[in-house]
């Protein structure tokens, strides 16, 4: 810490006569994203802009409750980066237990070691238990066979609770080691989201057709000719999931249903959530590839009484030229169309130098089950 930000640090420490608690951070490493304090005043959100830090200096940070916070009777709470990927962590890279603090005014002083990093380290004991569902799941809508995977969490067998479930297409590039282009590692990221007590939630990946896969995820009739993707909607929504409720202890309520995927997966997975809004209350979209349709018809769709919706959005700018002009657009005529009205939520997160591959989607998973799931708060 240098002289300037060790007198401001002895500033704030003698204002003792603050009717607000102040935190003081300082950390050890250089890095100039944003904190925020995640407790149990929030609801644990990681990304909170109400309780986002003021850079005062290099490594070190301020936080001032306002007037009007209401205090539990033990404050609760970590230092993130803006989410579980990069949560603080102790010198060896170990997890940190809960802050507490019970002072309500002042400055209390805080240091963390290390930030967690692309979500490592994970803890084995927490990575979820991945069952094949089958391998030649019977699809009657598309008169073929799948195989399809549920990655349960850790401790599925030893609990009675019940879950969550996201419906994701592209299974083969989810956790597959071995998958051509790399994969979202999203084993990995659930076990992290597990250890922290965020993100139990029941996956069920869908692998691809293959050689028709662009096919089997185009819904209706687009620039890339005639799709089987409502047929394809038909089954996941008919067939598959009354399987998945009836065989795990799942929440099957459309609030606790979510469908996503990337590119051509993205698409299929919004269409799925416009023609079934009854079942799919969480839309989970990645780079979609709106330029196949670009110029969406409501019109042709079997819409339902629309009902509120949460959609994350993701785009990465190196994707392509039109990429983010496209989710923009995409977003702005969702909110604007009298179909839908006040009924989506809908939160765009754009990488500027993100490519169109695994490793972003891979980044962006764990912060789109976070606030499709579990966060009341809405930004």
């Amino acid at each position: 810490m240098n002289t300037e930000d060790t007198a401001l640090s002895r500033d704030l420490d003698d204002d003792l006569t603050e009717p607000q608690l102040n935190i003081l951070l300082t950390t050890d490493e250089d890095d100039f994203r944003p904190v925020y304090i995640s407790g149990n005043f929030n609801k644990w959100h990681t990304q909170d802009k109400d309780f986002e830090m003021e850079n005062i200096g290099n490594g070190l940070y301020h936080f001032k409750f306002p007037h009007d916070f209401v205090y539990p009777d033990e404050l609760l709470y970590k230092f993130t980066k803006g989410d579980w990927s990069e949560v603080e962590i102790d010198q060896y890279g170990n997890r940190t237990e809960n802050r507490t603090c019970r002072q309500r005014k002042g400055v209390r002083k805080e240091h963390v070691a290390k930030w967690r990093k692309n979500w490592l380290p994970f803890k084995p004991n927490f990575l979820p238990k991945v069952q094949l569902i089958s391998e030649e799941f019977d699809m009657p809508q598309l008169n073929k066979k799948r195989k399809i995977w549920a990655l349960l969490p850790h401790d599925y067998a030893t609990t009675s609770e019940t879950y969550p479930v996201m419906y994701l297409q592209d299974a083969q590039n989810l956790f597959n080691e071995q998958a051509q282009y790399g994969n979202w590692e999203i084993d990995k990221k659930l076990a992290v989201m597990s250890e922290y007590k965020i993100g139990k939630i029941i996956i069920i990946a869908i692998e691809h057709a293959e050689q028709d896969r662009i096919k089997e995820y185009n819904v209706g009739k687009t620039i890339l000719g005639n799709g089987e993707g409502k047929k394809y909607i038909r089954f996941i929504t008919d067939t598959l999931k009354p399987y998945v409720d009836k065989k795990f202890r799942t929440k099957p309520e459309r609030e606790n249903t979510g469908i996503g995927g990337s590119s051509m997966g993205g698409l299929v997975s919004i269409f799925s959530g416009l023609m079934y809004p009854e079942v799919y209350g969480k839309l989970m979209i990645f780079s979609p590839s709106l330029w196949v349709v670009p110029k969406m018809n409501f019109s042709g769709i079997d819409f339902f009484e629309p009902h509120d919706t949460k959609i994350y959005l993701y785009a990465g700018g190196d994707e392509s030229e039109t990429m983010i002009r496209h989710v923009k657009l995409f977003k702005k005529n969702m909110i604007e169309n009298d179909f839908v009205e006040d009924k989506m939520k809908i939160k765009l997160s754009i990488n500027k130098n993100g490519k169109h591959n695994e490793s972003y989607w891979s980044d962006e998973f764990p912060k789109a089950i976070e606030w499709l799931f579990f966060n009341t708060k809405d930004n």
